[in-house]
């Protein structure tokens, strides 16, 4: 697994879809490549209890159809059942909103990146010293910069990635503050963009991301 994690490292962005499938999905990943970003975390909708089998089929399907130009991860991960379904379905990283040490003791079982969700110090250090590769800070924006710079002056030996209201306004800021990447939903997978077939738009959004991670490869 060094290889997708020197992957997430050097590509930095990661489009969170939730709640996108089909074809719609299929033109949204499309339109990414072709802005450059190549990774893809299709998340587990919690309140449908068909989620499982619907996030399964829509990594799989994505995993078939771009091979290893793009990577795709799970998100919103909370229990080890769907950290087994990801795997089967061809997931490289598992993604949490939560620090869950089942979680990230089964990804790491199976060969898997873990990236645990976390916001205290005490929570990036339990994920960290659990085996989790990257550690999400959620809600990063909300948190501010004045919050990471702390964060990070004692524990600067673990890989952040921010998550939660980034944008291409503010995600440089967030790599020049010594993160190494972000996860971004709504400027990447806009659904009003995605339901007029705007996916021109997304490839626009998407190349300014991937400019920007290029800059600090």
């Amino acid at each position: 697994m060094n290889e997708i994690l020197d992957f997430i490292l050097k590509n930095k962005v990661i489009t969170i879809c939730r709640k996108v499938y089909g074809d719609d999905l299929m033109n949204l990943a499309k339109a990414l490549t072709e802005g450059g970003v190549k990774m893809i975390e299709v998340t587990f909708d919690q309140e449908d209890p068909d989620c499982v089998r619907k996030t399964s089929e829509a990594i799989s399907t994505l995993k078939d159809y771009f091979k290893n130009e793009m990577h795709f991860g799970a998100g919103t991960v909370l229990n080890t059942e769907q950290v087994e379904a990801a795997y089967a379905a061809g997931a490289k990283y598992i993604i949490a909103p939560n620090v869950n040490l089942d979680v990230i003791r089964r990804t790491k079982e199976l060969g898997l990146i873990s990236i645990p969700g976390a916001m205290t110090p005490s929570e990036v250090m339990t994920a960290y010293d659990n085996g989790a590769d990257i550690v999400k800070l959620f809600p990063a924006n909300y948190l501010g910069f004045s919050y990471i710079k702390d964060l990070r002056a004692p524990i600067n030996h673990v890989k952040l990635l921010a998550t939660g209201g980034v944008t291409e306004e503010n995600f440089e800021a967030f790599l020049k503050a010594g993160l190494v990447g972000a996860g971004v939903s709504s400027r990447l997978c806009d659904k009003k963009l995605i339901a007029a077939g705007d996916f021109a738009e997304i490839t626009r959004r998407a190349k300014v991301f991937s400019k920007i991670a290029k800059q600090y490869e």
